[in-house]
This record gives structure tokens, C-alpha cells and sequence, in this order.
């Protein structure tokens, strides 16, 4: 993952001035300004220029990144919204409530010509994909490998995947989605499961699902250090407070950092051996994959540059 790995996803309502304002000041790496959930449907077609205007005047070379939360395709409200705000060049859509790679590939050839419209970049409006808010989506996510390997030009597209319970415990019908102890009942740990594979197996970002009890700092640095040991690289936030420990747990630690640079540079001095030595200690290609993903994690700390989509 490049120097654009997000360590904190902000969402902000984008009917609310003052919330996109206090956004941007917030510390997070990225803003999701949202026109799903948090916005009355009466209310789309104000927050569709509002956000429109936000971006305009902050998005070029912004950070946070400016991401928009689209409703989802089968709303029938998406390509509204799109149209509505890609003009301000966002770095990338969140695409909730995803059922199947065909939804990706739908949106995407609908990007396409949105971009075209507008003489932007073919390609340059990037993809966050909420993965597991359907049943459907939840087990279409396994198939995503091989369908990108089809379908290059939408995978391209592709930042990240994130993972939600909230939509698929309605869906499902569930009552409890932890134990008294706090672990995930099967479903929902599937689901967060199934989504940090798939990112890995794409080589995209993978994001963790929000903490809802905003007030309760101590839950959300335990389930952030959880989901940074598992392989996260980042995690959704609901409120400005949340930001600052999230940006600390994903942030490697001087040692980390330390370590990941004498491991690439070992190999850098081993002239590509597949194995060589650090500290008395035999490393392989692992650990510089781990390393490569703590740097590029590191570069976090500083204001990163408009991510381009996977490539």
C-alpha cells in the first residue's frame, strides 16, 4: 500500500455546515462526507450543493481527503448524487449496501461517463466498498478476487473495503451482535473476517467498521488495537473525538518504524536474496511485506497527497 493508507475515515453529515467545518479540523486523515444515512431523503437535494460546494472549495490538494458517501444503487439515488458532486473531484465514493462485484462494475462504467462529462480523468475517482451490509454483499465477497481479474478498469477503481454490522444485523434479524465478554457472534465476526481477506486477496486497504458508544474512548482503542493486530490499516469514525485514538493506534511506533526500514534496507544489501539476516536473525519475504506495510503506514503522519485508485 502506498504512502495514502488512511488511518482515520471521518464520516460527516453533508447537510450540516457546521459539522463538515468541524470535519476538516478534526486531525482525520479522511472525511466520508455523507449523503446516505445521516441526510433525510427531502433534504438530498440541498446537501447534493452543499457538498458540491464544499468540495469546490477545499477538496484540490486537501487533507483530510474529501470522500462522499453515495446512497447505494438499488436506493436509485445514486446516480443523482454522483453527478451531483463528482464535478468537485472527490477523492473517491463509499459505496454502501454493495450486493455483488456487478454493483461495482455499474457504478464504475457510470463514473466513466460522469468523469468524461466533466473533463476529468477517466478512473481518477477512487472506491471504498461497505461490503457486508446485506447478506448478499457478505457472500458476493469472496468472488471479488476473481471478478476484478475480469473487470480491470472498475478494479482500478478500488481504495479499500470496510465492513459494517448495522444494516446486516436488520437484515438478519439479530438481537445481539456480541457476547457478554465482548466477542463478535459468528455472523458478524464472518463478516469482519471475510472482509479483511478479500481486501488482502485484492490489495486494497482494509478498513475497520465504526464504534458506536462514541464516549467510550478505552472500548474503541481495544477494538482498534484488535483490528490493527488482525491487519487493518485503518478504521471508520463516527464522531471527532474518536479521531485522535484511532490515529494513534495506526500510527507505528518509533521502533516500528526503526525495524521496517533495517528490514528493507538488509534486503536492499542482500542484492534481492529471497532470505537474508538482521540481528543474528533469519528474515524472508514476509517480514519485508511487514515492513513495507508499517512504512507505508509511518507516512501516514504527514499530509499525504490525493490517493490515486488501486492500481
Amino acid at each position: 500500500m502506498s504512502a495514502g493508507v488512511l488511518r482515520s475515515l471521518l464520516f460527516v453529515p453533508g447537510d450540516s455546515e457546521r459539522k463538515l467545518a468541524k470535519g476538516l479540523a478534526s486531525g482525520a486523515d479522511a472525511l466520508i462526507v455523507d449523503l446516505e444515512d445521516s441526510v433525510a431523503a427531502e433534504r438530498l437535494p440541498f446537501a447534493r450543493g452543499q457538498v458540491l460546494e464544499f468540495l469546490q472549495a477545499h477538496a484540490a490538494g486537501a487533507h483530510p481527503q474529501l470522500w462522499v458517501r453515495v446512497n447505494a444503487l438499488s436506493s436509485g439515488r445514486l446516480y443523482e448524487d454522483a453527478t451531483a458532486v463528482i464535478p468537485g473531484r472527490p477523492a473517491g465514493l463509499v459505496l454502501p449496501k454493495v450486493d455483488s462485484y456487478a454493483d461495482i462494475e455499474r457504478i464504475a462504467l457510470t463514473l466513466e461517463a460522469i468523469e468524461a462529462g466533466h473533463g476529468i480523468a477517466v478512473g481518477s475517482t477512487a472506491l471504498v466498498v461497505i461490503g457486508t451490509e446485506t447478506p448478499a454483499g457478505l457472500l458476493a465477497l469472496p468472488s471479488y478476487p476473481q471478478a476484478a481479474a475480469v473487470h480491470r478498469a472498475s478494479a482500478r477503481r478500488l481504495a479499500g473495503l470496510t465492513w459494517g454490522m448495522e444494516d446486516l444485523s436488520a437484515a438478519l434479524g439479530a438481537r445481539v451482535r456480541s457476547d457478554a465478554a465482548g466477542a463478535l457472534r459468528p455472523a458478524f465476526e464472518h463478516a469482519r473476517t471475510t472482509c479483511l481477506l478479500t481486501a488482502a486477496a485484492l490489495g486494497v486497504q482494509a478498513i475497520d467498521g465504526v464504534y458506536v458508544d462514541f464516549r467510550d474512548a478505552q472500548g474503541l482503542r481495544g477494538e482498534a488495537e484488535r483490528a490493527r493486530e488482525d491487519g487493518f490499516t485503518g478504521k471508520l469514525a463516527i464522531h471527532p473525538d474518536q479521531v485522535g485514538v484511532i490515529n494513534a493506534v495506526f500510527t507505528p511506533s518509533v521502533a516500528e518504524l526503526d525495524w521496517a526500514r533495517r528490514v528493507v534496507a538488509a534486503f536492499e544489501a542482500a542484492g534481492g536474496a529471497g532470505v537474508t539476516s538482521l540481528d543474528g536473525r533469519m528474515i524472508d519475504r514476509p517480514h519485508w511485506l511487514l515492513a513495507r506495510r508499517i512504512l507505508a503506514a509511518g507516512a501516514a503522519r504527514a499530509p499525504a497527497a490525493k490517493p490515486e485508485a488501486n492500481t
